[in-house]
């Protein structure tokens, strides 16, 4: 028997399926367009049509392979002891938190969602659990309901706290803020977030640094999902802020 596979889905399931779409769509029209007096179009409805799926394939490519890479990349940026108490705001299918668990050894990992079904495919709760148990680290992992913008957990309750290509999707800029600031009000003192996102990220290193956090550090932006990437950590300091 062929041992089971961690799916950790694919990201922005609405955006790549209209770029499919479009893409299929403008390549036929210019096709049947080809042999009739507005035979012009051909090219541009070839043209449209090829680049919305080059578009399609891309981010696929970055659900396939761009989303590890961006996951390695942020883990590596911490120094890692083994019993940290670890949350993932957004968590999905538990990429993040299933990367993050198996850097522990007495340490838990807890991963919360909304599980909205337009940001990634097939999301539900059970699905980073799986996860977890085919990669083997269901005892160090937890997974919950939860929402980024009132984080239930008490204050400097998490040695890091970590979230991937979620922030973003919260549409309202004050929201986002209150997020953000959840997520330092739970990090302990000393502690580390890290952070994975498009769009949003000066945002975010701006209330880190309203909040007076430590060590901010932000990546070369990554293209693997056409909009570029980027990766913000900082650390809260022991004293203030």
């Amino acid at each position: 028997m062929t041992a089971a596979r961690p799916n950790y889905g694919i990201d922005a399931p609405v955006v790549v399926r209209r770029l499919a779409v479009l893409g299929a769509a403008a390549v036929v029209c210019a096709a049947l367009l080809r042999t009739t007096p507005f035979g012009a179009l051909f090219l541009v409805g070839g043209a449209i049509g090829a680049w919305s799926l080059i578009c399609a394939v891309v981010m696929l490519a970055g659900s396939k392979v761009g989303k590890f890479r961006l996951r390695d990349a942020l883990l590596s940026r911490i120094a890692w002891r083994g019993d940290e108490h670890v949350l993932d705001v957004g968590c999905g299918h538990g990429l993040l938190l299933v990367g993050a668990a198996k850097r522990l050894s007495t340490g838990r990992a807890i991963g919360i969602d909304v599980w909205s079904q337009i940001d990634q495919a097939d999301n539900r709760r059970e699905n980073p659990v799986e996860n977890a148990r085919i990669e083997g680290v269901a005892d160090r992992v937890d997974v919950r309901d939860g929402d980024a913008r009132a984080l239930d957990f008490p204050d400097e309750a998490f040695d890091v706290v970590m979230s991937s290509f979620a922030l973003h999707n919260i549409a309202d800029g004050r929201e986002r803020e209150q997020a953000v600031r959840e997520i330092i009000r739970v990090t302990k003192r000393g502690g580390r977030v890290a952070i994975v996102d498009v769009w949003r990220i000066s945002q975010y290193r701006r209330v880190f640094r309203e909040a007076g956090m430590e060590q901010i550090r932000l990546s070369w932006p990554s293209f693997w999902f056409l909009a570029p990437s980027f990766i913000l950590t900082a650390v809260r300091p022991t004293q203030g802020g």
